[in-house]
């Protein structure tokens, strides 16, 4: 089966990772373009250096490419603000887009939840590193029970915070806290990132709070290992750290949620979670862009699967 070509904007650390990994990895996708805006960086030089056609001119040196039109799908991981520019311009040109920036234009995609759903829509949005992390979980309780409120933390080092993060944050609060309750179920979703400057870096760390009520602890238990099983199928380095951790509040020592101005009684569920990154670009220990590129890659491969699962239906009819 010849392969899909894709292109690459974004020349940063989640644009240069998720290329490696196409090049490595994926049995369905070839790169056919790598952008960026600076020719010095290291992004660019290392695309060229291994065969593939590079542009420093961005989406404008993109559409100028002798190849452009063989382009199917084009992942974006440049910022926000420039993804808008980017999604109109690729639509015009008919490309279906994988949007790994905060702007959510399209419907928030996470592979093991919705992955399916969403694979006919002309731009899909990866939420956030956080997001990819943390909403199997809240999904996998939503599943067996009524989550009132979900809170989620993020933790990664600030050396695999590059400035395309750095001027995201509000953006990640945001796209994740909605995503948080339009795929993960809760009723209510909040998030929150912290940058840790330690060194040694630490790995990514991930933290999920799930007030919810209707089922046993068991049945929540066996739903948020099963999922972390099916995240842990494209992002190998993804587990816990230990078992799910269960807390219940009665009308005695009920819990006020701000957020929601209620009080609480039911049963708190608390996941610890961490993320290992692959390397295949960076160090290990920034696993939150391995589960972002990880996961668009999953994606990606999804769509031009099922593209050619379909056109082998047609041909057969």
């Amino acid at each position: 089966m010849s392969k899909t070509k894709v292109a690459i904007i974004g020349s940063g650390n989640i644009g240069t990772d998720l290329m490696i990994k196409v090049l490595r990895l994926s049995d369905v996708l070839e790169m056919g373009a790598f952008v960026g805006i600076d020719p010095e960086s290291d992004g660019l030089k290392r695309a060229a250096r291994m065969g593939v056609p590079v542009t420093a001119e961005g989406i404008d040196g993109l559409t100028r490419m002798p190849n452009f039109g063989e382009i199917q799908i084009v992942f974006d991981a440049t910022s926000a603000g420039a993804h808008k520019k980017h999604d109109a311009i690729l639509r015009e040109h008919g490309k279906r887009v994988i949007d790994l920036t905060p702007a959510a234009i399209g419907p928030y995609t996470v592979p093991c939840v919705n992955g399916e759903a969403n694979l006919d829509a002309p731009n899909v949005n990866m939420v956030t590193c956080g997001g990819q992390a943390t909403i199997p979980v809240v999904a996998a309780v939503s599943q067996v029970a009524t989550v009132h409120y979900a809170e989620i933390v993020a933790s990664i080092s600030s050396r695999s915070a590059g400035p395309g993060t750095r001027a995201n944050i509000d953006e990640f609060t945001e796209t994740t806290s909605k995503a948080i309750e339009d795929v993960g179920g809760a009723k209510r979703g909040k998030a929150i990132i912290v940058l840790n400057p330690a060194e040694p870096p630490l790995i990514m760390r991930d933290t999920v709070y799930c007030l919810c009520e209707g089922a046993d602890e068991g049945a929540i238990a066996a739903s948020i290992e099963a999922t972390v099983a099916k995240v842990r199928s494209y992002v190998p380095g993804y587990r816990m750290k230990q078992q799910v951790q269960f807390h219940r509040y009665t009308e005695q020592n009920r819990l006020y949620i701000p957020e929601m101005d209620k009080w609480f009684t039911g049963l708190k569920v608390t996941v610890f979670l961490e993320v290992e990154g692959a390397a295949h670009y960076l160090p290990a220990y920034a696993g939150n862009l391995d589960i972002m590129t990880s996961a668009a890659l999953s994606t990606a491969e999804r769509i031009v699967r099922r593209q050619t699962h379909e056109n082998t239906e047609a041909e057969a009819l």
